[in-house]
């Protein structure tokens, strides 16, 4: 690295020295970033910063989707997953449905189930509470991230017509473990003005997190890139997040993801996908920027396995999880796998020169002796630091 290093150029080499000194770079200095041209640079800074925070392991989580429905008020422009009550492709999984399907995923041995949802406008508080409180009787160890901002807000003012804070201590106290970092797409004004409009403001996302972490919990950050959004406004959207960060620490990693164009509605629908250049100058960026967050994931639903697998050199240290069944991403076009096995994740790690680990909800790693074996069965819960 170090001798990868000595060919950097004038522009990138400051940067290095700070990277390497574990000092901020600017928001100048990251608008520089997105427009220099040595992408292998970029990626040897951001390597520098993930190798300083984690050594050389990289982890990935045993963890199943459930999309409880996709019946939503809002009509976000880049969403082809939402839908009317009397569209075709609505759905709506009772909670039998829902335990049935996390069952079979805890015989696999999933430790996390990740739940997100339409703004359901005649769904009572009682059924959020009552599948919370069924899917934590299932396993005492399996933990439940669910929501994004903008649901615990529809939940708040809609459903429970009470304050953020009580909603999240409501659904807390019922066996929430985590909320999502879904929601944030970019969070300019005018962008959301053009891609989704009516969904919370940044301030709003960003102040359930708050509240979030208050509390003593954590959760995920993320951007939805590669639509209409400049590059200063990237950058204005990691200055939100690492002010934020700075406030409460409660964030463990930062998920960003490229918007998929096929299944946008008509204003969105036509855009060129991001290259895989992009996806990974942005990676590296964000890794360089967002000194306070531990940890940089690459979603392998938007990228693609094997690019994941490069992006492990561009300042990322987790692939996230096997999943098993996403929709959000498919229901828009993408062509990649809905789930991953353990054994595939593992390998795309070595393959990149890395140590697998399996870790938790929190980014904790699982004890080695006891982490889910190739095939998918598993056990031990142990965590360490």
């Amino acid at each position: 690295m170090k001798q990868a290093a000595k060919y950097l150029s004038g522009e990138l080499r400051s940067v290095y020295e700070k990277a390497c000194a574990g000092e901020r770079i600017t928001e100048a200095e990251a608008l520089g970033l997105y427009g220099s041209a040595d992408l292998n640079g970029l990626g040897v800074i951001a390597d520098t910063v993930r190798e300083r925070l984690n050594g050389n392991v990289a982890t990935y989580i045993h963890n199943q989707y459930v999309n409880y429905s996709n019946v939503c008020l809002l009509s976000c422009q880049f969403c082809a997953f939402g839908a009317k009550k009397r569209e075709a492709h609505a759905f709506e999984l009772s909670i039998a449905e829902i335990v049935e399907k996390v069952r079979g995923g805890l015989a696999t041995g999933i430790t996390e189930v990740h739940m997100v949802g339409g703004l359901h406008p005649s769904l009572p508080g009682e059924w959020y509470l009552e599948l919370l409180g069924a899917m934590r009787a299932l396993s005492p160890e399996l933990f439940l991230k669910a929501f994004t901002a903008v649901e615990i807000r529809h939940l708040a003012f809609r459903v429970f017509k009470e304050s953020v804070r009580e909603t999240l201590e409501r659904l807390r106290a019922a066996g929430l473990g985590a909320i999502t970092g879904g929601g944030a797409e970019i969070f300019d004004p005018a962008v959301r003005d053009q891609i989704c409009r009516g969904k919370e403001t940044a301030e709003e996302w960003l102040e359930v997190h708050r509240t979030w972490h208050e509390m003593g919990m954590r959760s995920t950050a993320t951007m939805l890139f590669g639509h209409i959004e400049t590059a200063a406004q990237r950058v204005d959207h990691l200055r939100r997040l690492r002010e934020l960060q700075d406030e409460t620490g409660g964030f463990t990693a930062f998920i960003p993801f490229a918007f998929e164009p096929d299944g946008a509605r008509p204003q969105l629908r036509g855009m060129r996908h991001a290259s895989a250049a992009e996806s990974l100058r942005n990676l590296a960026v964000s890794r360089i920027y967002l000194d306070n967050f531990p940890h940089l994931t690459g979603y392998w639903v938007s990228l693609g396995l094997p690019l994941a697998s490069v992006a492990l050199s561009y300042g990322v240290d987790d692939l996230h999880g096997t999943i098993k069944e996403e929709k959000i991403f498919h229901m828009a076009g993408s062509q990649t796998p809905q789930q991953q096995t353990v054994r595939a994740l593992r390998k795309a790690i070595r393959e990149a020169g890395r140590e697998p680990r399996q870790r938790d909800t929190w980014y904790r790693l699982v004890d080695e002796a006891d982490a889910v074996t190739g095939d998918g069965h598993a056990a031990g819960a142990e965590s360490v630091a």
